[in-house]
């Protein structure tokens, strides 16, 4: 009996997210949100609480969800150097085929809206881009130890560096920005990582001399 409870939850938590991720947590009414589930207000307050831990649940499922796909997209059997790459080839591409869509991130949106006086979404929004922070630094040690990476690399330091980068190329993205130009920043960004190598100062050194 408890996993069709299950699944009802999770339609619930993704109908109420698309109207948070719609209209912002303050602009979103309970009316709104009965539409959306479905429900009433007293089944809602009894799954959830109210309005905000509601939106506490969204905000927890989201994250999990982000995580999740960021997992994906840097996983493989390819050197770790080249999944890079290919993330931030993913980030290059329009908004509809990127993570997330034309709304932005609601992770983002939320902290943007609430997190200067909402410490649990300032702590969830920490939280969150921290282990993706880790997700960086996880696939740039396995570089190094592959050998694209010095061995003195500081793969925390360009594991934030990477996570800034890819985040502001998704904003960028549901801007509008060119393709083109969002590819170069991604190619940039790969430059960074890989201009302490060896091998790449070596060939930067042969294209000057030429």
């Amino acid at each position: 009996m408890g996993r069709p409870r299950k699944f009802e939850v999770e339609q619930v938590l993704e109908a109420a997210r698309d109207q948070f991720w719609e209209k912002g947590y303050a602009a979103t009414s309970l009316d709104d949100l009965m539409r959306a589930t479905g429900l009433g207000k007293g089944s809602l307050y009894a799954a959830f609480g109210d309005k905000r831990q509601l939106f506490l649940a969204v905000l927890d499922a989201y994250a999990a969800w982000r995580l999740e796909v960021m997992r994906a997209a840097l996983d493989g059997e390819a050197k770790a150097i080249d999944r890079l790459r290919h993330l931030f080839q993913l980030a290059a591409r329009p908004p509809e085929t990127t993570l997330g869509d034309t709304r932005g991130c609601l992770l983002v949106n939320s902290t943007a809206e609430l997190a200067s006086h909402d410490p649990e979404v300032r702590t969830r929004a920490r939280e969150t881009f921290a282990a993706l922070e880790d997700l960086f630094v996880e696939l740039l040690e396995q570089a190094r130890a592959e050998g694209d990476l010095p061995p003195g690399t500081d793969a925390r330091e360009l594991g934030r560096l990477l996570l800034t980068v890819h985040q502001g190329m998704e904003f960028l993205a549901k801007t509008g920005m060119e393709r083109e130009a969002l590819e170069r920043i991604g190619e940039a960004a790969i430059e960074k990582v890989l201009g302490a190598a060896p091998a790449c100062r070596e060939a930067k050194g042969r294209r000057r001399q030429t």
